[in-house]
């Protein structure tokens, strides 16, 4: 039997982690991951806050809810092996005010039928026996939750693909993809290649590769920038771990949270406002071809409609310290708009519908001799491995 040819667009962490796994899920395949950057994990996986997330938001029976539970463990199996830097420290959510109270329980029962283990509701003693300086009325207690080097996983993913026979090109934008009579031609900036079966986890650019390789693009990625404060040194002991607030259910993120970092400091956002460019890691970042995408997508004009007065929070409080301050108050009342210096951020690839609504689960279109991984934010850094191998699974059928 002649052995069966895979390419993988895209070098992050979905990417990486689905060359691993049919690495060893179909040892015979010739697997091939193609980045366009010169080094894997370039963006978001390596510009996200670095949090090993447990699975807690997620709707149960949900393909998030399933491979985050799963995928935290084999996440930090893969760390303890590798070395990796990283820690399982627990999370606080923590409810500002009464109003809050029921959708912390709500996010407590969610959780446990998700599978996580050791969930607490803490009254504002409890919880501030925890984290000292914390506001609020009650918090529960996420204690699976932890830290992580992302991007050193990234490289032992690399290192571990590569050992087993599997290549990483870097510097490899796909530029054309062609199926003709039973194989792929792929053409990109590194060279041609052909293939049996491709996998597209390109990111913020997985719906441009979908139609490339013939797809209609039925939702569309819609970038949307996260921007960071990072606490100054001598106020850094304010905040000990994870600390996060209630979502609030009318708006699609978590909403600003503070974050201790794997190799130390303290980080505190991120907001959520819409990029200029996919790859717009700073306000003055235009692509003009990215920009017009976006706007000429009805899909983007209803969702601002539905989401006016978020949307224009957001980008007020992008441009104000003191704004993205008041809203870190609330979870730390003694944090000062004088301890924020500028931090990173990151661009979410977050998949919408033409109806203006933000496609809320893991996303993977199955195609003959094609899968397209159409939405994967968060939590798909921490569930990377899970994700890897469901496609695996998916792909191995047709291998």
């Amino acid at each position: 039997m002649a052995t069966k040819r895979v390419i993988i667009i895209g070098g992050g962490l979905v990417g990486l982690g689905t060359a691993h796994k049919l690495s060893l899920r179909c040892p015979s395949a010739r697997v091939t991951v193609l980045e366009k950057e010169g080094k894997v994990c370039a963006h978001q996986s390596g510009n996200n806050s670095g949090v090993l997330h447990a699975g807690l938001y997620y709707k149960p029976g949900s393909l998030k809810a399933r491979l985050a539970v799963s995928g935290i463990r084999e996440m930090v199996a893969f760390c303890q092996k590798h070395a990796v830097p990283h820690e399982i420290c627990g999370k606080l959510v923590v409810a500002t005010d009464e109003s809050e109270v029921p959708r912390l329980r709500d996010l407590h029962e969610r959780g446990t039928r998700n599978g996580l283990e050791g969930l607490q509701l803490l009254t504002r003693e409890q919880m501030r026996e925890i984290e000292p300086h914390v506001g609020g009325v009650a918090a529960l207690r996420v204690p699976q939750e932890g830290i992580v080097d992302y991007a050193k996983v990234c490289e032992a993913l690399q290192k571990e693909i590569e050992a087993k026979g599997g290549m990483v090109v870097l510097g490899a934008k796909v530029t054309s993809l062609q199926l003709r009579n039973t194989e792929w031609r792929i053409g990109s900036t590194a060279g041609d290649h052909t293939a049996d079966f491709v996998i597209n986890c390109a990111g913020l650019h997985c719906d441009r590769v979908s139609m490339l390789a013939g797809e209609k693009r039925e939702v569309r990625i819609v970038p949307f920038r996260g921007e960071y404060y990072k606490i100054r040194p001598d106020r850094q002991h304010l905040v000990r771990n994870l600390i996060y607030p209630v979502p609030d259910p009318q708006f699609p993120f978590l909403g600003v949270h503070f974050t201790r970092l794997i190799h130390g400091g303290i980080e505190a956002g991120p907001n959520a406002v819409l990029a200029f460019a996919r790859e717009g890691y700073r306000k003055r970042d235009v692509n003009l071809a990215d920009l017009w995408d976006a706007l000429t997508f009805a899909g983007l004009w209803r969702f601002l409609a539905k989401q006016k007065r978020m949307s224009w929070e957001e980008l007020r409080r992008s441009f104000s310290r003191s704004r993205f301050c008041a809203s870190l108050q609330k979870l730390m009342p003694e944090i000062r708009e004088d301890d924020l210096a500028p931090g990173g951020a990151g661009v979410r690839a977050q998949a919408m519908s033409p109806e203006g609504t933000m496609v809320q689960d893991f996303c993977l279109l199955n195609r003959p001799q094609a899968l397209h991984v159409l939405n994967a934010p968060s939590p798909a850094a921490t569930a990377a491995l899970t994700i890897g191998e469901e496609i695996s699974n998916l792909v191995a059928k047709e291998l």
